[in-house]
């Protein structure tokens, strides 16, 4: 089975000036989150897609799928968790309960504020979960890196070709995300900021897929206008 998981359980505090969070704007003539669940939506390979809100947006998010996609059995709205980690944990447990999943089930976790992932990422991600258990989707770094311990001196200027801007998706196989995500002792729980350093800390291969440069993820308001830029032009194509 194939599953994905948007991850919108976010409240947007970087994005400055609104209550309402960033994956809620307006895009467009609609909202971020919907043109972000629309790419998942027309990939028939998944059995349910999971859209994960912060709680007091839940029934928004509901209303807005019914108006978007009419009464879709395939997407249902869950409560997001009070960090990253929670919310994945949260989508795993719905799938284990409601689902009589195997070790080659997926699933394709992505930013509800990524709304311009292609069909050819998603594809890819799935590809690859499914062949080598976990990846993560990523464009190489254009700008020169530099590490700084104290944010006041350069400590490290390392080399570029080695690294890469992480996107999403990223996609893994359910028992053993899980597997590894209980296994976390407190302090690596501490230090996770996505769900492929999970692997990562426990010396578990990440598969790389090629991203795309307007793959952007709406964070702050320049984003936004960015982002308004990249549908207009993807309008007139």
């Amino acid at each position: 089975m194939i599953f994905a998981a948007i991850l919108a359980g976010g409240i947007g505090s970087r994005m400055g000036g609104t209550d309402t969070p960033k994956q809620f704007l307006d895009l467009g003539d609609k909202p971020v989150i919907i043109h972000t669940i629309e790419k998942f939506v027309i990939n028939s390979k998944f059995d349910k897609i999971l859209v994960l809100s912060p709680k007091n947006f839940i029934n928004h998010t509901n209303n807005l799928i019914n108006e978007y996609f009419g009464e879709d059995t395939n997407i249902v709205v869950l409560e997001g968790g009070q960090t990253r980690n929670d919310t994945l944990v949260n989508a795993i447990d719905y799938i284990s309960e409601n689902f009589d999943i195997d070790d080659d089930s997926i699933i394709v976790t992505h930013d509800s504020v990524r709304p311009f992932v292609t069909h050819r990422i998603i594809e890819d991600n799935i590809k690859a979960a499914k062949e080598f258990g976990a990846c993560d989707t990523v464009i190489p770094a254009t700008d020169t890196i530099v590490e700084s311990v104290d944010s006041k001196v350069i400590t490290n200027i390392p080399i570029r070709d080695n690294f890469y801007q992480g996107q999403t998706p990223q996609s893994f196989k359910i028992n053993k995300l899980s597997e590894l995500i209980n296994s976390l002792n407190e302090r690596e729980t501490n230090i996770l900021t996505d769900a492929c350093k999970i692997f990562v800390l426990k010396n578990e291969d990440v598969y790389l897929v090629d991203g795309e440069i307007t793959n952007i993820k709406i964070t702050y308001p320049y984003d936004l206008k960015l982002a308004n830029t990249i549908l207009k032009e993807s309008d007139h194509d």
